[in-house]
């Protein structure tokens, strides 16, 4: 199970950073078109939130476990 979390995880991380990405390119190469930023970034802050609740569900479930220093 904890691979498949940590699967999840990355994926959602690479769509954090394609939105980012895509939400820079926008804003340099788009001439006055704020609403594609807009868009971009709001599906980035909607996943970065989803994914900073299934890292707390995955926590409490014990899929996921901090390791220790």
């Amino acid at each position: 199970m904890t691979i498949i979390i940590k699967a999840i995880i990355l994926i959602l991380f690479g769509f954090i950073f394609f939105s980012l990405g895509s939400a820079l390119y926008y804003l340099v190469r788009g001439k006055g078109d704020t609403e594609k930023v807009v868009k971009a970034l709001t599906w980035r802050i909607s996943i970065s939130v989803f994914l900073f609740v299934l890292l707390f569900i995955a926590y409490a479930l014990g899929w996921i476990q901090p390791h220790s220093l």
